[in-house]
């Protein structure tokens, strides 16, 4: 089948949306449970699309996937309240009239997802098919066997006039497929990306959600549990090797609570991973070069060692960083975390860009 255009896909979803192919309460009820049923049904496939692309862990991939199934349940359980039309206070001016407030869809949806959680990006769409919409789903050109495997499988579950599944080779074709008008759009990604994405919502005034990361400070205090603190710091960091947009990106503590959190953080990893701890490598030679680029000059006091054939960055931690080093200009989205030494509480907030 050749495979249509973006103003085409478009089109057509704009066409089943204004039929009100998706309006009704019980269509939207029997796709969610028709999603749900997709995910329940392909967790193989799923697991080895995600393998292939990132070489991710069956239970890393288990995780996300129990958790996109728990927000269905969440939507399914609610659904039937959220579109019941809400009666507000009456005004002295129309206490004569019946005054309520419905919940409408807004129309064709684009939900951009992201590399390093497919499966969670999916979240936005389950959310905008209960809310009665059309949704135009494009996955990450970096995660092609996951795009192929959704474009391929999804609908048998989904009807592909609602919800159709585009893939982009690259980021011109993204690029032309945001230069089409949509009703809103829900982006996961970096914020350079998102910066485009949102120039091009401003064409039409297109509502927009920009879901991106940031430089996730850990402020820990001296009174804390450094054993639990340190075991739970170094699992969000090491969680698909950091590259996660809630990932811990450095922690703020005085010199002494360093030294302590050192010695639990290595612990740590050696109870997660025992004496070789590989998390899953780096997503392609681009992040990897930045990243180790990043690395230089650090003083490493756990891991540091890099695999530039597999992609691979051992989970680091570096000690006496400065808030000017490179490390600590950008988002690191990689399992390397910073440690940089403060004096009390209020000089970590200071110290906060």
């Amino acid at each position: 089948m050749e495979k249509k255009s973006a103003a085409e896909v478009v089109a057509t979803a704009r066409d089943a949306f204004n039929k009100g192919f998706t309006k009704n309460v019980t269509h939207r009820m029997k796709y969610l449970k028709s999603f749900k049923k997709f995910l329940d049904e392909n967790e193989e496939s799923i697991v080895q699309a995600m393998h292939e692309d990132l070489r991710k862990h069956r239970e890393e991939v288990r995780f996300e996937i129990s958790i996109a199934v728990n927000h269905l349940k969440y939507l399914m359980a609610n659904l039937k309240e959220w579109v019941e039309p809400k009666r507000p206070p009456k005004r002295w001016t129309d206490l004569l009239d019946g005054v309520y407030i419905y919940n409408d869809p807004l129309g064709v949806v684009l939900v951009m997802g992201a590399w390093n959680m497919p499966v969670l990006t999916l979240t936005p769409v389950t959310g905008a098919i209960a809310a009665g919409n059309c949704v135009v789903i494009k996955p990450s050109h970096n995660c092609p066997a996951f795009g192929n495997m959704l474009a391929n499988v999804l609908p048998r579950y989904l009807d592909s006039m609602c919800y159709p599944v585009f893939l982009t080779g690259d980021i011109h074709q993204t690029t032309i497929l945001l230069e089409q008008r949509f009703d809103y759009i829900y982006y996961t990604g970096s914020s350079s990306v998102g910066k485009i994405v949102h120039l091009a919502a401003n064409k039409y005034l297109t509502p927009t959600t920009l879901e991106m990361g940031g430089k996730n400070p850990v402020y820990i205090d001296p009174s804390a549990d450094l054993e639990l603190t340190a075991t739970r710091v170094m699992w969000g960091k090491c969680l698909n090797s950091g590259q996660a947009c809630i990932a811990p990106d450095y922690v703020l503590c005085t010199k002494s609570v360093e030294k302590e959190f050192v010695i639990h953080a290595r612990n740590a990893l050696r109870k997660f991973y025992g004496d070789d701890p590989r998390c899953c490598p780096i997503v392609n030679n681009q992040h990897f070069n930045r990243l180790q680029s990043l690395m230089s000059g650090l003083n490493i006091v756990i891991g540091g060692r890099t695999d530039p054939l597999e992609n691979y960055i051992e989970p680091t931690v570096a000690t006496d960083v400065s808030p000017d080093d490179p490390i600590m200009q950008e988002e690191i989205f990689g399992p390397i975390l910073p440690i940089v030494t403060v004096t009390c509480f209020k000089d970590a907030v200071e110290t906060l860009p």
